[in-house]
């Protein structure tokens, strides 16, 4: 939550970690996300699934998929119902689970695309599944209550104790809640938080694709590749760009790193992208700050490089 920013930097400082990723679960109607601050204080990975309806994120994962922190991994398990964008994430032990599983309750499923019947699925047919040991997170709850079980929610949330998928969907289209207080502008705000992007550009630090595939190959062009490798599998390749993740770029832009010291020795320009722009947004403003007064990112990412009919090689 947008509110809790202060929070969570605090919490950052007092544990001296840095934040590598934020994920959203989904698009939430009743307060603004704090994904966009996080990312633009902190520089982290935003990541949020496929079906998301937001601008522009950093990373868009689906079903099945992992998402790699070192030391962490969370396998991305699609469970649609409270939204058409809801994504749970399972570690181990635990499964973060947005607004599909609540404790003692399940999200609404009344707007923003909702489907109890989709939402049924999500449950009986994923997280429900999860052995009943597997610790339960849910993204709020009103009572205070932080974490549950599968197996305690399986027992004791009245909304689970259906007989049949009708019934479910009887007991949802009868809740008969009134909307977020929030929801039309909370609703706009998480869709649209790839700001970072229109700074950039602001600097003159943006190319086009359609202006950077007239500058591709070309000897005094560096192309940077910042995506992880599965999205590298997934998504295909400029031809001619070098992989370098988005975690190692603080060492390879510092005095003495791999890119620091190929622009002072070949004077070469270098070009960051990405996914979708966002991280290599960051890069670039990470690399003016240390000095590569030259660099600059593809706007949109690949995402746009290929609207743009950009060439791809896997």
């Amino acid at each position: 939550m947008f509110d809790k920013f202060d929070h969570y930097i605090q919490l950052l400082q007092e544990l001296n970690v840095r934040l590598a990723k934020a994920v959203d679960t989904h698009t939430h109607a009743d307060h603004i996300t704090a994904l966009g601050a996080l990312r633009d204080r902190t520089h982290c990975v935003t990541v949020m699934g496929e079906k998301s309806g937001a601008d522009v994120v950093s990373m868009r994962v689906s079903d099945g998929e992992r998402i790699d922190i070192p030391g962490v991994a969370l396998e991305v398990i699609y469970t649609p119902g409270h939204t058409d964008d809801s994504y749970s994430f399972l570690m181990e032990d635990r499964v973060f689970t947005g607004d599909t599983l609540l404790i003692r309750g399940t999200g609404r499923t009344d707007f923003e695309n909702g489907d109890p019947r989709a939402q049924y699925e999500s449950l009986f047919g994923r997280l429900l599944k999860l052995p009943d040991w597997t610790m339960v997170y849910p993204a709020h709850d009103y009572k205070g209550d932080t974490v549950s079980t599968i197996g305690e929610e399986r027992a004791y949330n009245p909304r689970l104790q259906v007989k049949s998928i009708d019934e479910y969907v009887d007991l949802m289209n009868c809740l008969h809640l009134p909307n977020p207080k929030m929801m039309d502008v909370a609703v706009p705000a998480n869709r649209h938080i790839g700001l970072h992007q229109e700074e950039i550009a602001k600097r003159g630090w943006a190319l086009m694709a359609e202006d950077a595939m007239r500058l591709v190959g070309q000897p005094s062009i560096e192309l940077i590749d910042l995506r992880e490798a599965h999205e590298r599998k997934a998504q295909g390749v400029i031809p001619g760009s070098i992989h370098m993740p988005y975690d190692e770029l603080e060492e390879n832009i510092r005095e003495g790193g791999l890119l620091h010291e190929l622009v002072a020795a070949t004077g070469k320009r270098i070009v960051f992208y990405c996914a979708f722009g966002e991280r290599s947004a960051m890069a670039v403003q990470a690399a003016q700050d240390a000095g590569l007064s030259s660099a600059c990112h593809i706007q949109g990412g690949v995402d746009a490089w290929k609207k743009a009919k950009g060439k791809v090689v896997r």
